[in-house]
C-alpha cells in the first residue's frame, strides 16, 4: 500500500491551497483517514480527521479555515484557507489513528508572511 499526497506549494499569507491524498488499493474506503504535519522543528501532529460516517474533527489552530473531505473512491482532500506563516510544514495523510508503516513522502506546504 502506498499513499501519495500532493498540492503543496508556495502561498502568501491568507493564500489558500487544497492537498489530495490517493491510496494505491481500496484501504480508504471504510478507514478513518487523516491529515497530519510537521512543521519545522516540530513533531508531526494531526491536522484534521474525517470518520468513516462522515464527521470530522479539527485542531483548534485550523479550525474555520481547512475543510477535510474525501470522495467515493479512494482519495482525501485538505482544502487549507487563510493560510499562515505558521501553518508551513510537510503534510502527511495516514488512516486514523495513524499506522507508521503507511507514512509516505508528504508534500510540502510553504507559507510567506
Amino acid at each position: 500500500v502506498q499513499l501519495m499526497e500532493s498540492g503543496g506549494g508556495f502561498v502568501q499569507d491568507g493564500g489558500s491551497l487544497k492537498l489530495s491524498c490517493t491510496a494505491t488499493n481500496n484501504m480508504f474506503r471504510g478507514s478513518n483517514v487523516a491529515w497530519y504535519r510537521r512543521g519545522p522543528g516540530k513533531e508531526r501532529e494531526l491536522v484534521a480527521s474525517i470518520i468513516r460516517g462522515g464527521n470530522t474533527n479539527y485542531a483548534d489552530s485550523v479550525k474555520g479555515r481547512f475543510t477535510i473531505s474525501r470522495d467515493n473512491g479512494n482519495t482525501v482532500y485538505l482544502q487549507m484557507n487563510s493560510l499562515k506563516p505558521e501553518d508551513t510544514a510537510v503534510y502527511y495523510c495516514n488512516v486514523y489513528p495513524p499506522n507508521r508503516v503507511l507514512w509516505g513522502q508528504g508534500t510540502q506546504v510553504t507559507v510567506s508572511s
